[in-house]
């Protein structure tokens, strides 16, 4: 079970205890413990099947957990389902916004569901719209959007109502680094006022950015859980990354780096590149001459601190190994 060190708050978000789900024979879902402080960010890690979505679809009461319980917003995801879908937005990872509609109207759709005045409804959609960039297109059909706009429409739509408690699956997949940077700042101001995010990502960095803590799930359990920086000093050290000029190269490499590494050198080939987590007292132009001498073409040899990417591979790459041994 994944024991958080804030699991005796009183004021939590979101809370989960032996949360599984089975599907026949298959177990997506193991005996998760989770617990979210109100105005706080958990992010949710993993590879594809490892249970993610799974668990987002329990809290948001869309599937029924197979055992264990879990409330959101103070309310149990089985037994008052209604009261939690009033108090939470949710965004998956396909936009769910109307092509028929225009962007204002989508969002103004969902404050009127949502129990709004028409004039506040109108007015929180004009305040969201500016906000992520969409004001000019606000009254295009949606349907005439680019993939990136639809996703920050979809967005939108679920910070109409203000809910306390925000479940965003990748949510920024598909847009560009400026709206990606603007979406971040957008998700701070919220959690600063209160809100509970939980939010599942591909991209390492965002979670590091945004996340208060963050679990990484694989194959339905948790594989590993803390704050960032304790994930990261968790796998230790500085990484020396080495791009070559020939991925031939990176078998030699590997062995010219293995003698000072301190754990497994890994091989990114879609970056032609070549990481080691280096000893301690490691000099740089030390691994410079052991390559130069195995003959190796190098376009470039840094050295790094340690980033959540290393600790998912680590993590990962240890659990591949344990399943073989």
């Amino acid at each position: 079970m994944y024991e958080n060190l804030m699991k005796t708050t009183t004021d939590a978000g979101i809370r989960a205890e032996g949360l599984s789900k089975r599907f026949g024979d298959f177990q997506a879902l193991e005996d998760l413990d989770l617990v979210v402080p109100s105005g706080s960010v958990l992010g949710l890690l993993g590879h594809n099947g490892a249970g993610k979505t799974t668990t987002i679809r329990i809290l948001t009461t869309l599937s029924r957990p197979t055992s264990g319980t879990a409330t959101v917003a103070g309310h149990d995801v089985v037994g008052e389902a209604g009261e939690v879908r009033k108090k939470i937005g949710v965004a998956g990872q396909s936009a769910t916004v109307d092509g028929l509609l225009s962007g204002r109207a989508n969002l103004e759709m969902v404050g009127r569901l949502y129990g709004m005045p028409k004039k506040q409804a109108r007015s929180r959609a004009d305040e969201l719209l500016e906000r992520l960039g969409l004001t000019d297109a606000s009254d295009k059909l949606v349907k005439d959007y680019s993939g990136g706009m639809r996703r920050r429409l979809d967005l939108a739509a679920t910070l109409v109502a203000s809910p306390p408690v925000l479940f965003l699956d990748e949510p920024t997949t598909g847009l560009d680094p400026q709206s990606r940077n603007d979406l971040w700042e957008l998700l701070r101001e919220q959690v600063a006022e209160g809100v509970t995010l939980l939010l599942t990502t591909q991209y390492l960095e965002e979670a590091d950015r945004l996340a208060d803590e963050i679990v990484v799930l694989d194959h339905g359990k948790v594989a590993a859980a803390g704050s960032p920086d304790e994930l990261k000093a968790r796998i230790g050290g500085d990484r020396i990354d080495v791009t070559l000029a020939d991925l031939e190269d990176a078998g030699a490499a590997t062995g010219a780096l293995a003698g000072f590494a301190d754990g497994e050198v890994t091989t990114d080939s879609d970056q032609s590149m070549v990481t080691a987590p280096v000893r301690a007292g490691t000099r740089l132009v030390e691994v410079v001459r052991a390559l130069d001498g195995a003959g190796i073409d190098v376009t470039d040899v840094h050295r790094r601190d340690a980033t959540l990417d290393d600790v998912f591979l680590s993590i990962t790459n240890t659990k591949k190994v344990e399943a073989r041994s």
